[in-house]
């Protein structure tokens, strides 16, 4: 028997966001589907039995695109979906953010959420339904959670704020915002804007905390109707008494090893040392005590660290609340790449090296997103030796795109319209050292690197990550934290953008929300941050170069006919191949006819345009042009005078004085320099070599023209267009004589 599904609608902003439950998936722990438009996620979330042997939350989150959700084949070999796309993994990423901080992370029972796309309108993006649709799995499940979690996106369009803008929308806002939260407060910020300023952000975080509320409303009433009881966690008691003695035993060597200079390696080092001491002392008896001996240590270290930060405004470092680590930079550390910048924070240190290529370099997009392609990359990688460790090499791990994602999205916002640089770039930025906002240090090395390859960026970028420690209403607001501020603290809170405003924000929690009160301080902390960073760069280079390194492609812009395309390719791409190889030259054609021509050396570059104009250019009646004759007939002979182009000469117009045999005048091979004297309605080229003997123009050749036998019809097997299109299709002919005209 069919079940009969239960629906929820909430009204956000002026769209109708539906939950539908009860049809789909009935043994998942609970399972949703999220509508808007015809934009639908289903979501399922199940918890499994306790991992034995961890000391941590397992829980997964995992977003999976399907492209028949668009009516989409998939573009690879074997026609289904292969590994994630970026956008898929950092829809997952976006989802478990705000998911997490709510549960019970002494939960040791396995929680999986998975979400897959079941429609896709490309109109309504999918990664906001997804976060709702994760939420209102969980709420109706078994299992044990603190939200619901709402989210929403919001725009600003024409200078309004728009909730939840479809893809039109987002490519013509200043502002793209993502934003997940409770009824109470906010978990999660995501944004991209053009270079906004803080007063609008926050503003803009506060219209959006708002209009998720429906949503929060929605999932209640759901939980309240139809959700599951809820399961219950056994979460083992502490041995009060040993954590105390821990506490008793580390307090003071502790605070000693913080307030004492260190290095990252010197802190860790010591720490490490001191547990093992602790360990042996505390379970020499009893070797089972180990695991929560560790646990203890590890929560007294962070709660001397937190009331230390807190109560005495004292970090482990020993900087001010505000302070930022010491800085340095440099440029054109690689003499090869197109553009280097070296950006250096305390211990954290990252190079980004940025390529320039051809518009056909682009990256093609085979996601569910309108978006087909995109002309800036930037890529992040983070090795082992960054942070003293070793591990194998997998591939880029999920945080690794997420960041690389992060720092392209600080970037996008000052990156040069392709009409005026129509070059592709790919920044890489590799992490070579860490202690804490990598992310932010790569937004710091690429403005670096694209000012020394010479991008004409509209300003510099800087980035800042900002720390919170939270005890009830107390709080502290802390400037570029290392990453022991970021494992020990409540909240990563990283904001770039330029010396005018906010281009990337990016927050994530640990506690359950925080108020835009929070928000507001951070923002303006961060501003005071960036500032004093962008002169740390501006110090090195204070603007683009004006020109592009030697050894860095010169993009050459030619606007043919689209008609005309076809002869620069050739009969199956002969034509451009050759060229490309003869003049060490990379050649993209557009379909509207523009044509980039890349080079390393200007001579290649000349070459290729000159060949290409030749190929391309209409003939045009008074100009003079030597050819090759290619046909003799009685009454004239027929000229190339450009690739694939051809007129006739009259016999009549072949001499100053009367010809009596046209190869007196012109043999077959031979290169003779006419005059353009008219071309027909048809396209037919009538040429004059009398007209450039006697010096006259155009018309006065036409005057005198005896006009004998005419200059043929279009088609044959002279004259005609030979590259009527890409590739070249011979049997497109006209029929008729051999009339000479434009064979493109």
């Amino acid at each position: 028997m069919k079940p009969e599904p239960k629906i929820y609608t909430a009204n956000v902003g002026d769209q109708t966001i539906t939950f539908e439950t009860g049809k789909l998936a009935a043994q998942a722990g609970g399972s949703v589907t999220v509508r808007h438009g015809d934009s639908i996620v289903f979501a399922a979330a199940t918890m499994g039995g306790v991992r034995e042997g961890i000391d941590f939350f397992p829980l997964t989150v995992e977003y999976e695109e399907r492209m028949y959700a668009s009516g989409k084949i998939p573009g690879s070999f074997f026609r289904r979906e292969g590994r994630p796309s970026e956008d898929a993994i950092l829809t997952g990423r976006l989802t478990d953010r705000p998911l997490r901080p709510l549960f019970n992370q002494e939960t040791r029972n396995e929680v999986q959420v998975i979400l897959f796309t079941l429609s896709a309108d490309e109109i309504h993006p999918l990664d906001i339904l997804a976060i709702n649709a994760a939420s209102g799995a969980l709420m109706i499940s078994d299992i044990p959670w603190g939200g619901p979690v709402g989210a929403v996106r919001i725009g600003k369009v024409n200078g309004a704020f728009v909730v939840n803008p479809t893809y039109a929308q987002i490519e013509v806002s200043e502002l793209d915002l993502r934003i997940a939260g409770t009824k109470d407060a906010i978990l999660m910020v995501e944004a991209g804007a053009n270079e906004l300023s803080e007063a609008d952000m926050l503003q803009a975080l506060e219209f959006g905390h708002k209009s998720l509320l429906p949503l929060i409303d929605l999932q209640e009433k759901m939980a309240a109707e139809i959700g599951k009881a809820k399961r219950v966690i056994e979460v083992p008691a502490r041995n009060e008494e040993l954590w105390k003695k821990v506490a008793n035993r580390i307090t003071k060597p502790l605070t000693a090893a913080l307030d004492a200079p260190h290095s990252k390696a010197e802190l860790y080092d010591a720490v490490d040392e001191l547990e093992a001491v602790v360990v042996t002392e505390l379970c020499a008896e009893d070797a089972s005590l180990t695991k929560e001996v560790k646990a203890a240590f590890e929560e007294t270290y962070k709660n001397i660290i937190r009331n230390r930060i807190l109560n005495e405004g004292k970090r482990p470092d020993g900087r001010g609340l505000n302070e930022i680590r010491p800085i340095w930079c440099e440029v054109g550390t690689s003499p090869r790449a197109h553009g280097s910048g070296l950006f250096t924070r305390g211990e954290t240190q990252v190079i980004t090296l940025a390529t320039l290529g051809t518009p056909k370099e682009a990256q093609e997009i085979d996601t569910l997103s309108p978006n087909d392609s995109k002309r800036y990359i930037h890529h992040y990688n983070f090795p082992p030796y960054s942070t003293g460790e070793v591990k194998q090499l997998r591939g880029s791990s999920r945080r690794e795109i997420g960041h690389g994602a992060l720092a392209e999205r600080a970037l996008f916002p000052v990156i040069p319209d392709e009409k005026v640089f129509p070059y592709t770039l790919r920044l890489v930025s590799e992490v070579l050292a860490s202690n804490g906002s990598s992310s932010m240090a790569s937004v710091c090395g690429s403005s670096l690197a694209l000012m020394d390859a010479g991008v004409p960026i509209k300003a510099p970028v800087a980035g800042v990550a900002m720390g919170l420690v939270k005890e009830g209403y107390t709080f502290q607001i802390l400037t570029d934290i290392q990453g022991l501020e970021d494992h020990l603290g409540d909240m990563d809170f990283k904001v770039a953008g330029t010396a005018l405003g906010i281009t990337a924000l990016q927050m994530d929690i640990k506690i359950k929300g925080i108020t835009p009160e929070i928000m507001g301080k951070a923002l303006d902390q961060a501003k005071e941050a960036r500032q004093s960073i962008l002169g740390e760069i501006t110090s090195v280079i204070a603007e683009p170069r004006p020109e592009l390194k030697p050894h860095a492609p010169r993009i050459t812009i030619i606007k043919v006919a689209v008609d005309k395309i076809g002869a620069i390719i050739g009969p199956g791409g002969k034509n451009i191949r050759a060229l490309q190889e003869e003049t060490n030259t990379k050649i993209d054609i557009a379909d509207d006819g523009t044509v980039y021509i890349a080079a390393i050396d200007g001579v290649g570059e000349a070459i290729a345009r000159e060949r290409i104009e030749a190929l391309t250019e209409s003939p045009t009646i008074g100009r003079i042009y030597t050819g090759k004759v290619v046909r003799v007939a009685d009454f004239g002979a027929f000229v190339e005078i450009m690739p694939n182009t051809d007129g006739m000469v009259h016999i009549s117009q072949l001499d100053t004085e009367r010809v009596e045999k046209v190869e007196d005048i012109a043999k077959l091979g031979d290169e003779i320099t006419v005059m353009v004297i008219d071309i027909d309605p048809t396209g037919k080229i009538r040429l004059s070599r009398q007209a450039v003997l006697e010096g006259w123009t155009a018309e006065e050749a036409m005057a005198k023209d005896r006009k004998g036998s005419g200059g043929g019809r279009p088609g044959g097997d002279r004259g005609g267009n030979r590259s009527s299109r890409p590739g070249g299709d011979r049997n497109n002919r006209s029929g008729g004589d051999r009339g000479g005209f434009n064979r493109r």
